[in-house]
């Protein structure tokens, strides 16, 4: 994902700032927790299609 899309970007749910995973296969909100899936190179920001970060799961992908 291009990093200037990225930066356009937010949190659909408190607006904040998303950050790609280290193979860049999810956004990660750390606010939220929330990891919203990208599916072919696109983006699914949809509360219902995220994953909720686990307690062992680093806030800060890499």
């Amino acid at each position: 994902m291009q990093t200037r899309l990225l930066d356009l970007l937010v949190c659909p749910l408190c607006k904040g700032r998303l950050y790609a995973n280290s193979d860049h296969t999810e956004l990660v909100c750390r606010v939220d927790r929330l990891a919203f899936p990208v599916r072919d190179g696109v983006p699914v920001m949809l509360e219902g299609q995220a994953r909720v970060l686990s307690a062992q799961e680093p806030e800060f992908p890499a």
